[in-house]
Parts: C-alpha cells; structure tokens; sequence
C-alpha cells in the first residue's frame, strides 16, 4: 500500500532527525570513551550530556510520531471532508433528476390529457360498409303430375315446374337484416356527451349532414339501435357500441362519431 506524501515527508524528518542524534551519540561516546582517564570530576558533567542526548533522542521519535499521526488524521479529516461533499453532490443530483422526471411526467400527463379533450370535443368517428341484404334461398318445391298435368313434350317425356328461388339481392325483410356494431374506444374516466349517427347507401352524394339518423330511428330499410352500450374500463380505456340492421339491396355506408368529455 502507498503511504500518502505527508506521512513519508514526516517519516524522512525523523529518520534524519534519528540519525543526526546517534551520529552526536556516537561522536560523545567516543569523547567519553577516550577521557575514561580523566578525574572523577570530568565524568559527570559527561554522563549529563549522555542523559540529555538519550533525552533528545527519545523526544525526536516521539515528535516524529507524534507529527506522522497528525498528518494522518489530517488527512483522513480531508478525505471524509471530500467523501461527504461527495455524497452531497450525489444526492443532490439525484434530487434534480428526480424532480426533472416529475416534470417531465406531469407536462406529459398535460399533453395527453388535452390531446384527449381535443379528441373528445371533435370526436371519435368510425366508419363502415354494409353489404347489400340478400334474401335467404328458398326450397326448390316441384309440381303435382296429375289430370291437370301438362302435355308431354313431343319427344314424349313429361316435364315438372319448380320455384328456384335462389339468394338474390333484394326481398329482404327486418328479420333478414344484416346487422353489425360500431364501437369506439374513449378514455376510462370520459363521459359520453353526444352521439351522432349517420347512413347513406354507398352511391349517394349526399352529405353526412344530410344523412343523420336517430337512435332506433328507421329509414331506407336501415335502422340504429335505440340504445347504445359502454365496457368495463380496462387498461384506462372503454369501448362505447352501437348496433345497426341494415335490409336494403343496396350496400350502405355507416358511421358514428362519439364526442365526450373528461372527468376531473
């Protein structure tokens, strides 16, 4: 592990510090060493010097220690100073992204919901073509061979008269109606406002103005029903159905536009 720039500076000075002391240690016990012939006198004021040295030797370890700890807990002070800066940076920008996809959310759920009043003002329109009502074919019935029989054919063989009335358009009554259901989908929480139906056959210039039907309303062999239906909101949407019978021999053109408006 790298020992940080403080603590190596703090380690030098007291290796030199250390060393500078054992070189005066050293130089002194030399000096004591060759003046052990000297009187009982010298000797005294010589070992006061040794016990000073030892002293300031003792007190040069301590403060190199003493000055590494103090750049050490310096630089753990520096560290966790700049660690909670951090943290409060982080959780700052964490408080501005949150806020921005708040705003981002609401201004999103704003357009939606005026696209959707939009919608519902100008209305949901569906369109449809109805084919032309073709009668159901009838049973092929042949004729009674009897006294009032027809003359044989000259080549001797009797003939028979049968109803082959086969699906045709045209003939068609209300039981016979094709019927089919227009739905539109609308908003869950919307409220129906309006209902407005239309038909016109599909070779008519009319306008749509012109072709406007009410509910249960019958005209040109072709009727809405009187009532319309709503589903169940699913997935923050419902379906709103109207029905439509439709027996004429000529094919149709149906819609229906459906205004509503959103709740609060």
């Amino acid at each position: 592990m790298l020992l940080p720039d403080s603590v190596l500076a703090a380690i030098i000075a007291g290796t030199a510090t250390l060393s500078a002391s054992l070189v005066q240690l050293r130089s002194a016990l030399l000096r004591h060493g060759s003046g052990r012939g000297a009187g009982a006198a010298l000797r005294r004021p010589k070992r006061l010097q040794l016990l000073i040295l030892g002293l300031v030797v003792g007190a040069a370890a301590l403060a190199g220690f003493a000055l590494s700890q103090w750049l050490t807990n310096g630089e753990r002070g520096a560290q966790a100073v700049m660690q909670r800066e951090l943290q409060a940076r982080v959780a700052e920008l964490s408080r501005t992204a949150s806020e921005l996809e708040r705003t981002r959310g609401s201004e999103r759920a704003d357009i939606e919901g005026g696209v959707l009043r939009r919608l519902g003002v100008e209305g949901v329109t569906v369109m449809a073509t109805v084919a032309a009502c073709r009668a159901p074919a009838a049973a092929s019935v042949p004729t009674n061979l009897g006294a009032n029989a027809p003359p044989t054919s000259p080549t001797g063989s009797s003939s028979s008269a049968t109803t082959a009335a086969a699906g045709s358009p045209g003939g068609c009554t209300e039981p016979d109606a094709y019927r089919v259901t227009l739905c539109a989908t609308i908003p869950g929480n919307a409220t129906v406002t309006e209902m407005a139906l239309f038909s016109r056959t599909v070779d008519s210039n009319a306008t749509w103005s012109a072709s406007r039907f009410l509910p249960g309303q019958e005209s040109g062999q072709a009727r809405f029903a009187s009532e319309y239906s709503e589903s169940v909101p699913e997935g923050g949407a419902r379906q709103v159905c109207q029905g439509f019978s439709h027996w004429s021999d000529h094919a149709r053109v149906v819609r229906m536009i459906v205004h509503y408006s959103l709740q609060a």
